[in-house]
């Protein structure tokens, strides 16, 4: 199987749930409004519980419907995310890492006086990946290490950045985001 096409496999749990969240978020925000001592909002509005669970329930959805056509079709070549208790663990930690890495980057914008939606170029595009792939990781080591190989990680580093500019011009264009990155 094609290692581009494996690697955009394995991160579609991870490239889903940020863009779920900014469809159907909204609502209460993580940081409840408050401030840190440097008088900067902790995170900002655009961090809600709703998007939050939204997404990561998208990125699992995603996951278990990826992993039921992996088990359907084994000649197709693709992995599936792994057995028991471990497929939603992995499911998990793709879909919430991906969540938790744009939430701690929104944390460090803040504290560099960015504001919402300020771009900062390849952390919006990599902070969710590398969430994702920690927490999943930490959750599932064993089919991390057994999926995102050298060559597979490379190939998400370097197809990310391009994929998320598509969807997030895309996302602008039909008005689900204020901007184009």
């Amino acid at each position: 199987m094609n290692s581009l096409i494996i690697a955009i496999w394995l991160m579609l749990p991870a490239y889903l749930p940020n863009n779920f969240a900014a469809l159907l978020g909204g609502g209460t925000p993580l940081d409840l409004g408050r401030k840190l001592g440097d008088g900067r909002r902790i995170l900002g509005d655009g961090k809600t519980f709703r998007g939050t669970i939204a997404g990561t329930l998208a990125g699992v959805a995603m996951g278990l419907l990826l992993h039921a056509v992996a088990k359907s079709k084994p000649e197709l070549g693709l992995p599936d995310f792994g057995t028991g208790g471990e497929l939603l663990s992995v499911l998990f930690g793709l879909s919430l890492g991906a969540m938790a890495g744009d939430i701690v980057a929104s944390f460090f914008k803040r504290r560099m006086g960015m504001e919402r939606g300020a771009a900062l170029f390849l952390v919006d595009q990599l902070d969710f990946v590398f969430g994702s792939w920690a927490l999943a990781f930490i959750l599932a080591p064993r089919w991390f290490s057994e999926n995102f190989t050298p060559e597979i990680m490379v190939i998400v580093l370097i197809v990310t950045p391009v994929l998320h500019r598509v969807t997030n011009v895309l996302g602008y264009k039909i008005k689900a985001k204020k901007e184009p990155w």
